[in-house]
């Protein structure tokens, strides 16, 4: 998959948004050559947007890879009463880029997890409750708004900054910041309620 070659001016658009938006529906006919017009348009757009919330260009290449296959087997739940082909498909890649994040993170936390030495009493005792915080966690993330998840995980997990965060999200610095303390707000009081 080539990042660099693709005919895209702005992320995801091509100058005529309305020809990417005829040519999800021909992919969704699945007339030939279709998706590979549409992918060469695409790539490069999905790729930037995996890397940004990834940072890890060889997984932002497989997100760019399975958003792409994604695409090309549902193109026909594309409306463009909805919004723009560009942005269905960037929103995927987003989507999937911060799941792929989460995965990630929960996979690390595991594998520290299953390394440990053996350890005393204590320590198990301090462990248990460190796993039981986490999966409380885990509980409590799922119950904010998408929004506010998205915006905590690409700080917390990505460690992305506000300003970067906005930019990934196409959303206001002021906007991330009120989602971000909404949602910490929501998470202490899920925590608190929950011990």
């Amino acid at each position: 998959m080539t990042q660099g070659n693709d005919e895209s001016t702005i992320p995801g658009q091509s100058p005529d948004t309305g020809f990417l938006d005829e040519l999800i529906v021909t992919v969704a006919r699945g007339e030939s050559g279709a998706f590979d017009e549409l992918f060469r348009h695409l790539s490069g757009p999905v790729y930037r947007t995996a890397l940004a919330v990834i940072r890890d260009p060889a997984l932002a290449e497989e997100v760019s890879q399975e958003v792409l296959v994604e695409i090309w087997r549902t193109a026909g739940r594309f409306d463009p009463g909805r919004g723009s082909a560009a942005s269905w498909a960037l929103t995927i890649a987003r989507r999937r880029a911060i799941d792929r994040v989460r995965s990630t993170t929960a996979d690390t936390d595991r594998e520290r997890r299953n390394a440990a030495v053996p350890v005393s009493w204590d320590e198990v005792s301090e462990t248990v409750e460190g796993i039981l915080d986490r999966e409380r966690l885990t509980s409590s993330l799922d119950r904010l708004s998408d929004p506010q998840r998205e915006a905590i995980m690409l700080a917390y997990y990505g460690g992305h900054t506000h300003n970067e965060i906005a930019g990934i999200l196409g959303v206001a610095v002021g906007t991330v910041k009120s989602r971000i303390r909404t949602g910490l707000a929501k998470l202490r009081e899920s925590m608190r309620t929950r011990h």
